[in-house]
């Protein structure tokens, strides 16, 4: 069956020229399923458009049908806001493409362009732009909450570095959105998420990066003593420059031929950096973590951005089930690092992880109200991951996320980060955003998406008249 006659049986219009998936079709399944295996939600139909027209579309009988409209790019969300039940899934990951501008300073992507597809393209010229730090994640999702990477205390969020976006509104205007053409929704896409609209392409600042760096992973047992290992790192992590980005993980040491057999499965404290500075100035500046570490694994060596970037892949899989929480910290006291390491010991599946990641520098330079981003002084950042296989432990696992915040609690700002954040309550939203900066953002949904068609998502309601 043609294009044509499957768009005009479901009511699409006869210029639709992309692809519709219907319940039944022989790639229904594939075409529905996430990264996380916990969402598992039937679309009436899922829509892979070639372009702005067929996303006009595509919107267009969400709205006049009144079915719920989701948006996806890379499918990472852990509360599955990229997938609906019953109503129209817009699935982007046909829009693929990556323009490099040097002389501008930017990069024009695609909206179903990966991180990994990204940086790529961006590694060719020796230039990035601060993202995802799992290169399957999307970039218009990740970028549209704030967006914090490995490069971002160097160069701030991804959102921060959103110069211009093509925005197809719920009326089915496709407009250019800049902080000169419309300011207040530059404002709001830089943080608040698929709210206002399908975003089909994304301009990004460039920035140099080296073609090698110093990085990798610094790996000790997790055992009694461990806290104190933490506790040096923190401190040298607090005083570093900002060319020396890094981060802790709470693992189980995996079965890879770089660590011991008697050291496989057991709790480890993975130490994260990498060197973003003068290559001359690499050994310096990384061997006082190496001294903290002495005795343990070290994986810190030369290597491109780009294998950077790739490292926390492998425990990032997609496809399993999955249980995550990101919260903001005011800083890591020795009593909320005695509670990390400590919960750090119960972590039960090889795929799961305790991060904290180490913020502040430019992330902290832009003004707490210059965007939608909230929470933007917190020097770091709580990120418990539960990653495993089997339903049968689901109740564990949670049960160990759950605690993580019991761990870290004397420090929590009670700011979340929405991307990490599995609730999509009212509470919650209040949580990601403050209550001055939801109200602002809900009379902008009021203005631009007044019925909330783009309410698969950490919701904003429109402000009532």
């Amino acid at each position: 069956m043609s294009i044509g006659t499957i768009a005009a049986e479901i009511g699409l219009p006869d210029g639709f020229k992309g692809q519709a998936i219907r319940p039944g079709d022989q790639s229904y399944d594939q075409a529905r399923a996430v990264y996380n295996r916990m969402i598992d939600r039937r679309p009436s139909l899922i829509v892979r458009p070639t372009g702005a027209a067929d996303i006009r579309d595509a919107v267009a009988f969400a709205r006049q049908q009144r079915l719920p409209l989701a948006v996806r790019c890379g499918g990472h969300s852990v509360a599955g806001v990229s997938m609906v039940d019953a109503g129209v899934l817009i699935d982007l990951s046909s829009l693929k493409g990556v323009h490099l501008d040097p002389e501008r300073g930017t990069a024009i992507a695609n909206a179903g362009a990966l991180w990994g597809e990204y940086d790529r393209e961006a590694e060719m010229l020796n230039l990035a732009t601060p993202g995802g730090r799992v290169t399957t994640t999307g970039i218009g999702g990740f970028c549209l909450g704030g967006g914090y990477g490995w490069l971002s205390t160097k160069y701030g969020l991804t959102c921060d570095n959103l110069v211009g976006a093509d925005l197809l509104t719920a009326s089915g205007e496709l407009m250019h959105v800049t902080d000169d053409t419309n300011p207040e929704l530059m404002w709001a896409l830089r943080g608040a998420g698929a709210n206002f609209g399908v975003v089909t392409s994304f301009e990004f600042k460039l920035h140099p990066i080296r073609p090698l760096m110093m990085a990798g992973m610094l790996v000790v047992p997790n055992v009694a003593g461990t806290a104190d290992v933490a506790k040096a790192y923190r401190d040298y992590m607090d005083q570093a420059p900002r060319d020396l980005v890094t981060g802790m993980a709470t693992i189980l040491a995996p079965p890879e031929d770089f660590v011991p057999p008697e050291l496989v499965g057991t709790p480890v404290l993975a130490m994260i950096l990498a060197w973003l500075g003068d290559p001359a100035d690499a050994e310096a500046a990384i061997a006082p973590a190496r001294e903290i570490a002495a005795g343990g694994l070290d994986l810190v060596q030369p290597m491109p951005y780009t294998a950077f970037q790739a490292m926390l892949d492998p425990a990032n899989q997609p496809g399993f089930l999955n249980y995550h929480r990101g919260m903001h910290l005011t800083g890591l006291p020795d009593e909320v690092i005695d509670g990390y390491v400590a919960n750090g010991r119960e972590v039960s599946s090889p795929l799961t992880q305790g991060a904290i990641f180490r913020h502040g520098g430019a992330i902290s330079d832009v003004g707490e109200d210059d965007t939608a981003v909230s929470d933007r002084s917190s020097p770091y950042m709580a990120h418990p991951i539960a990653c495993w296989a089997e339903p049968s432990d689901t109740e564990r696992q949670m049960a160990w996320v759950e605690g993580f915040p019991d761990a870290v609690a004397p420090a929590r700002t009670g700011g979340v980060y929405l991307n990490f954040e599995p609730d999509t309550s009212e509470a919650n939203i209040r949580a990601g955003y403050g209550d001055a900066k939801l109200e602002r953002l809900r009379a902008l949904k009021a203005e631009w998406d007044p019925d909330n068609l783009f309410r698969g998502n950490h919701n904003i309601t429109p402000a009532s008249g």
